[in-house]
C-alpha cells in the first residue's frame, strides 16, 4: 500500500516503470479483499486454491526475475511454499478432520 518502497522497485522491474505505485497499491488493496474473504469463509475450497495460485505465481516470478531485490534473496521461496503447505494443511486436512469431529 505504499508503505514498503522494495514492493514498488519488485513491481517496477517485473511489470515496468510505468505505475509501480498505483499497481502496488492495487495488489495491496487486492490482498485486504483476498483477507476479507479468508475471513468470510465463502467459498474456502476455491479461496484456498486461489490464494495458493497467486503466492506460487508471485513467487515464481520474484524468484527468477527480481531475486536481488527480495528481503531474504532466493531463499523468499522457502517461506512462500511454506505458507502455501499451510493454507492447504488448513483447508484441505484439517478442515476435514474438524467437519467429521462437527457430525459427531
Amino acid at each position: 500500500m505504499g508503505l514498503v518502497p522494495r514492493h514498488e522497485q519488485i513491481v517496477g522491474e517485473i511489470l515496468g516503470k510505468d505505475y509501480p505505485h498505483t499497481i502496488a497499491v492495487l495488489i495491496g488493496l487486492s490482498e485486504c479483499l483476498m483477507a476479507i474473504w479468508v475471513l468470510t469463509r465463502f467459498k474456502s475450497k476455491l479461496n484456498a486454491m486461489v490464494q495458493m495460485a497467486l503466492v506460487a505465481t508471485m513467487n515464481i516470478l520474484e524468484f527468477v526475475l527480481v531475486p536481488s531485490l527480495l528481503l531474504w534473496g532466493r531463499f523468499n521461496a522457502v517461506f512462500a511454499f511454506v505458507f502455501i503447505g499451510i493454507i492447504y494443511y488448513n483447508e484441505c486436512i484439517l478442515s476435514k478432520k474438524l467437519n467429521l469431529l462437527r457430525q459427531k
